[in-house]
């Protein structure tokens, strides 16, 4: 019997790294979602339960990366030239969360050349990486502050162009690899590469519960999914089937769902008063206030959909000032109070 997936819904409070993941669902522009905190308190568990929860999607059948069959999407040479001749045909799949282990080779994760099929038939074949597989889905790194160098300047490449691009041993392959990137780690083990820690459009942290009740409760959940996973999932299933369409609303929402100019002027005045460089910081609260409208079913943008996307969207974009050794979460939320009243 394979291993089930703890239950979205029955996650016990870190609701900031919870909404920071459906906001990445809703909207992937957003750039995908960093949680750092201490060991133990569901940092995996949340990116894994997101799994069963995510909507199914609609891929091109026999396609080795998954490439959306609807017009104008970007597809691999071989989709496009079934495209071109009116044969594409489509299938639902579960959207992919993939596992990009520590140890991985740049091959493991690029793809390289088919070893077996060269040596028995000699023929020169691609064999699809972990890129391949996250096409369209999440590609989540536990422990990402400890991943490779090569293997961060790789995924900042892809993420940025969103096409994987193989040439080595004759082989000249490119196909979309387009993913969420979720990363989780403990600070404690080493600070993230500015380069990296850029990418993300939202960075959350999580914290042991501090009162008795949500400590107890969080114990009293996992031992019962330990016990009887079948059970567990299945008494939770109308919560998360609850969730599931409301994501699903909140996508078709999205477009539609107007950003009045004094929006903008409240994530353009929260950046200045915060000292971020570039304008990525903008870019994030709005494309995330946008997702989180959308999952309230509102109708546009408000000052509150601001203030509530501001910290994961910007406190790993402050600057540091050996003068003032304030928590990025703190001078965040003093700002804004200061914009929006305490």
């Amino acid at each position: 019997m394979s291993s089930l997936n703890f239950p979205f819904s029955a996650i016990v409070g870190q609701d900031e790294m919870k909404l920071a993941i459906l906001c990445a669902a809703v909207d992937p522009r957003i750039g995908g979602v960093l949680v750092f905190g201490d060991r133990g308190t569901g940092k995996s568990t949340a990116v894994r339960a997101l799994a069963a929860l995510l909507p199914k999607m609609r891929v091109v059948v026999g396609c080795r990366y998954g490439c959306d069959p609807a017009e104008g999407a970007a597809v691999c040479e071989a989709c496009a030239t079934l495209r071109a001749a009116g044969k594409l045909k489509s299938k639902l799949v579960s959207v992919p969360v993939v596992d990009l282990p520590l140890g991985a080779t740049e091959d493991r994760v690029v793809g390289a050349l088919d070893l077996e099929r060269a040596l028995t038939a000699g023929v020169k074949a691609f064999e699809p990486g972990l890129l391949a597989r996250a096409n369209r889905g999440f590609l989540y790194i536990d422990e990402v502050n400890l991943l490779e160098d090569h293997l961060v300047d790789l995924l900042i490449d892809v993420a940025a162009s969103g096409e994987n691009v193989v040439e080595r041993e004759g082989l000249s392959v490119r196909h979309p690899a387009r993913f969420v990137l979720v990363g989780s780690g403990n600070p404690e083990e080493g600070e993230l590469r500015p380069q990296l820690l850029d990418r993300f459009g939202l960075a959350v942290e999580v914290r042991t519960p501090q009162d008795l009740a949500s400590r107890v409760e969080v114990v009293r959940r996992r031992d019962q999914f330990e016990r009887d996973q079948a059970a567990f999932v299945a008494r939770w299933h109308k919560d998360d089937d609850k969730l599931r369409k409301r994501l699903v609303a909140a996508r078709e929402r999205l477009p539609d769902v107007a950003v009045p100019d004094a929006a903008l002027e409240r994530a353009a005045q929260l950046c200045m008063a915060l000292g971020t460089d570039g304008l990525r910081g903008e870019l994030t609260v709005i494309r995330a206030a946008r997702a989180l409208a959308a999952l309230d079913g509102e109708a546009e943008v408000t000052d509150d959909h601001i203030r509530r996307v501001a910290k994961p969207a910007l406190r790993h974009r402050l600057r540091r000032d050996p003068l003032d050794d304030t928590d990025a979460s703190v001078r965040v939320d003093r700002v804004a109070d200061e914009l929006f009243g305490a």
